[in-house]
């Protein structure tokens, strides 16, 4: 990756870190969230999106996580579109560069693997 596709990508993390990418997403919705991963229902997972550890039914909570993740692939695609790479490669390196430092003890993230992983 050349140095201006890094600096690119990097760029996103401004945007898009702690729930910044989180466009479309209510307080309220973020909140839910971030109580979801402190009790392990949904983690980061290595593709730069929240995922469900946990199977749920609850409806506000699947749609915050949607909207949190909508918010970040409208952001990836942007990051991707101005570094010439893909969302793909932007959601994976938002997760090495900025998601997984940001992970707290004893919350869950999946890593590249597939498989999850507790902090």
């Amino acid at each position: 990756m050349s140095l201006r596709k890094f600096l690119a990508v990097g760029a996103l993390a401004a945007a898009v870190s702690l729930g910044g990418a989180a466009l479309a997403q209510t307080a309220a919705q973020k909140t839910l969230v971030d109580q979801a991963k402190a009790a392990g229902t949904v983690g980061e997972q290595a593709d730069g999106y929240v995922g469900f550890r946990v199977s749920t039914s609850d409806a506000a909570l699947r749609a915050a996580v949607d909207a949190m993740n909508a918010g970040r692939r409208a952001a990836y695609a942007r990051s991707a579109a101005e570094a010439g790479t893909t969302a793909d490669v932007a959601g994976a390196r938002m997760f090495e560069s900025q998601l997984l430092p940001r992970i707290q003890s004893g919350q869950w993230y999946r890593n590249a693997q597939g498989q999850w992983v507790q902090r």
